[in-house]
């Protein structure tokens, strides 16, 4: 995992800016939040919760 310590657009957001998510990356955690209401805080994941999550988008019909 590329470690990025700054919020970034998540790549699969969409480019107009209506269903877009910013991710931050640490050793330690990945961090969700919506990027339109970021007041209402994030998420966070361990980085094997989000491995396992990331899987599974991938693989099925989430």
């Amino acid at each position: 995992m590329t470690e990025h310590r700054e919020w970034h657009k998540s790549s699969y957001s969409n480019g107009n800016g209506a269903s877009c998510v910013e991710v931050r990356e640490t050793p330690r955690a990945v961090s969700v939040r919506d990027t339109q209401n970021r007041n209402l805080g994030h998420l966070a994941f361990s980085p094997d919760e989000w491995s396992a999550f990331l899987l599974a988008v991938k693989t099925t019909d989430l």
